[in-house]
């Protein structure tokens, strides 16, 4: 994969010099407080890096969707603190991104600062990639450092477009991100078993077609199985099912057959009239789904199938919960996927998890620690993995290019 042949920080001398590192500190917040620090611990290994090498730091990120306006609401104010009290220094809170009063603020960082800008995305330059901006935004640094790998499928300003201006490399996220993908679409460690769930299957079409080239198993749940289930003539009640892509998901069945994939579908479901679990759930076999019922989670006959699977496997993808994993009476089979994973990890497999929803209740069960690699990237683990390019690492120098 041409993403594992890009440079990274630890081919640069960075010593004197403003790196200008875009992190994604997309977090949720409740007023002033951050909710879940994960991406935010995420990057310290790289700014820690750099400040060891010599370096002062600006870090920039978007947070939530203000399209382009100034929302007090989702002000990166709180992160600055909580990056703080991670680093055990004081980090600058800039509130601005561009213009002159945000350049004086960066200019003057002597090596082992850190200052952090105001949300990207109050500009609308951001998200329309807009030169001007990008070229703004390049004069808070001397060299880009993207560790952003869950915005890395976006063309902004402030992903790939400032590394029109900057030298531009991967920080050690992003590094470790690509490595992981890398090997999972290069040389993935065999029997590879794949695990998708999710509601919708129209999201995973491409990963679908990209991944049963190159695994052995693929094991579907949550309400995108049901509408491989339709394909063999299941009523399914009320379940949602994407009855126009019925014959796309028949297609895909017919690929994994000639191709030899076993494919895992449920046998049975958990159902119930109310999703919000406010109803008593039944199992019952896909099979004999009641007309005025809908499923919301794998039956456990379902679950202990993949759980076999997946300790058969040397490698094991995951994308997407089981059910509605919110939700207790139907979060059985997410946390029995969680359970196999992190038993077949500490037995020697490699065992890879991706997207909000998974790694939310990974980070529910403690399990977490277990995994061989948790994307912080869920948009952008799964393109990468579909085959398509993502912006924020085409732009990145590769190995072989020393230019300053």
């Amino acid at each position: 994969m041409a993403a594992t042949r890009k440079q990274t920080l630890r081919d640069r001398d960075v010593k004197g010099k403003r790196a200008l590192v875009r992190a994604d500190f997309n977090v949720p917040l409740d007023g002033q407080r951050v909710l879940d620090d994960t991406r935010v611990r995420a990057t310290v290994p790289t700014i820690r890096y750099l400040l060891d090498a010599g370096a002062s730091v600006v870090l920039m990120s978007h947070l939530g969707r203000p399209r382009g306006k100034v929302v007090p609401g989702l002000s990166l104010r709180p992160v600055a603190g909580l990056l703080s009290r991670l680093l055990g220094q004081e980090v600058q809170f800039v509130p601005g991104c561009t213009g002159e009063t945000a350049l004086a603020a960066t200019s003057s960082l002597r090596p082992g600062g850190v200052a952090l800008l105001e949300n990207v995305r109050f500009h609308p330059g951001d998200e329309g990639n807009d030169p001007d901006m990008a070229r703004e935004l390049a004069g808070h640094g001397e060299i880009y450092v993207n560790d952003a790998f869950g915005a890395a499928h976006r063309a902004h300003a402030s992903t790939s477009g400032v590394a029109a201006y900057l030298p531009a490399v991967a920080g050690l996220l992003m590094e470790a991100e690509l490595q992981a993908f890398g090997r999972l679409l290069e040389s993935p460690d065999s029997p590879f078993m794949v695990i998708l769930g999710g509601a919708k299957v129209s999201d995973k079409l491409g990963i679908i077609s990209s991944l049963l080239m190159r695994c052995d198993v693929l094991a579907l749940g949550g309400g995108m199985a049901n509408t491989f289930l339709a394909c063999s003539g299941h009523d399914l009640g009320r379940s949602l099912v994407e009855r126009e892509l019925i014959p796309r998901a028949a297609d895909l069945l017919a690929v994994a057959a000639g191709r030899g994939v076993e494919v895992i579908l449920p046998s049975d479901l958990v159902v119930s009239s109310k999703m919000d679990g406010s109803v008593p759930a039944a199992t019952v076999s896909v099979e004999a789904v009641p007309p005025g019922l809908a499923a919301y989670d794998i039956g456990g006959e379902s679950a202990s199938r993949i759980e076999a699977a997946v300790s058969r496997a040397a490698t094991v993808f995951w994308n997407g919960t089981m059910g509605v994993y919110e939700t207790p009476a139907f979060a059985g089979g997410t946390r029995a996927v969680i359970a196999a994973m992190a038993q077949a990890a500490s037995g020697g497999a490699i065992a890879v998890a991706a997207g909000g929803d998974s790694l939310a209740a990974v980070r529910d069960s403690g399990l977490g620690h277990a995994f061989t690699h948790l994307s912080t990237g869920g948009g952008a683990a799964l393109e990468l993995l579909e085959g398509r390019p993502l912006p924020g690492v085409e732009c990145l120098l590769d190995k072989e290019d020393q230019r300053e």
